[in-house]
């Protein structure tokens, strides 16, 4: 295998902070070893942390994955160039949490599997509390599929870097009254993230820890399904005060979101619950406002709520054109329909949950 090959590849994967220009043109890529079982590439970054990282090992390895033989064994590492030898990997691990000083609430929104409408209960979420006046921003933390983008119709915006080199923070995008960040803003159009479990970490960790988020009310954190590692890094090293749970009214969904209470209030992470969300609890067709079809089941999340003793926060029927704005970037939240103002009423459930810590659990 020809390292000018892989040097070639490596052209594909752009800095967005430097006028995006290749590694190869900023003179990043150190060292390309390749041989018929494998590939290494040495990254180098200046002395001060880059911000954008984590994003940039992962896109090399993701471009590299796409055009190499399958099975080829790849490897992207990082020196710091400015370093008198031995030379050192660049580490995320002395960020601070100065960003999210002025940050009052810090919540999750979670779920115990994909599919239930996580990201469209985050997004309108943000925006029904926007709507009521507090001060909002929300961080796509689902890394391996960030709809943020889309569903606020910020595709195509690019992080600008504010500040010395060194000490640069990434400024989020601005629309609707909230503060957006999601690592969808870095990756190419249609460009798959592929991130392993400590990478897809930092990754994240910059994306809430390097973002002049400013003085908000809340910063909901759009975590991705399950009960991983990326929760488990989340929870100890951001100060996160709590989780919202969504579901919906099925049984499989139910059973999943049992998985995600119970990391919750494990005591090695002991986060309060402030509430579930039951998404799509009936179909009411939009033409028939007063109409109510079950298909899911029926208030599965109410008995759910029942049995974990927690809040439930609200029930967010499934109504076409909640797909449909969030498919056209205009939150549903946005409007003054039912679905709209039940997003609205969870919205001041949660502020005054968030505001009464005793009725957390």
């Amino acid at each position: 295998m020809e390292t000018d090959k892989i040097t070639g590849l490596l052209s594909q994967v752009r800095h967005p902070g430097k006028g995006d220009r290749s590694v190869v043109e900023l003179g990043m890529v150190e060292k390309v070893e390749a041989d018929a079982y494998g590939v290494r590439v040495l990254l180098a970054f200046p002395k001060h942390r880059d911000p954008l990282a984590e994003y940039l090992i992962g896109s090399t390895r993701a471009v590299l994955v796409r055009n190499l033989p399958e099975g080829t064994d790849i490897k992207v590492e990082t020196v710091v160039r400015d370093v008198v030898e031995p030379k050192k990997k660049n580490s995320i691990n002395d960020l601070g949490l100065e960003q999210l000083s002025a940050v009052k609430h810090i919540i999750g929104v979670a779920s115990g599997k994909g599919g239930v409408g996580k990201s469209t209960v985050a997004v309108n979420l943000a925006v029904a509390l926007a709507r009521l006046g507090y001060k909002v921003g929300l961080a796509d933390a689902d890394v391996y599929g960030p709809s943020v983008p889309l569903m606020t119709g910020t595709e195509g915006y690019v992080p600008e870097l504010e500040g010395e080199e060194g000490s640069e923070l990434m400024i989020p995008a601005e629309k609707y009254g909230v503060k957006w960040m999601s690592i969808g803003y870095f990756a190419q159009p249609g460009q798959a993230l592929i991130w392993r479990g400590p990478m897809a970490c930092n990754a994240l960790k910059q994306m809430l820890l390097q973002v002049k988020w400013g003085e908000l009310d809340f910063l909901l954190i759009d975590m991705p399904p399950g009960t991983g590692d990326i929760h488990i890094s989340l929870v100890h090293d951001i100060p996160m005060e709590g989780a919202v749970i969504v579901t919906t009214p099925q049984a499989v969904a139910l059973a999943d979101v049992e998985k995600g209470v119970d990391m919750f209030r494990n005591e090695k992470v002991s986060k309060k619950i402030f509430g579930l969300v039951e998404n799509m609890s009936w179909f009411t067709p939009e033409e028939l406002p007063q109409n109510r079809y079950y298909i899911f089941g029926k208030d599965g999340g109410v008995e759910m709520a029942r049995n974990f003793g927690i809040p439930l926060l609200g029930q967010i029927p499934m109504v076409q054109g909640i797909r449909e704005c969030g498919d056209s970037g205009e939150p549903v939240a946005l409007s003054s329909r039912p679905d709209a103002l039940a997003f609205l009423e969870l919205a001041q459930k949660l502020a005054v949950a968030a505001d009464s810590p005793d009725t957390a659990v």
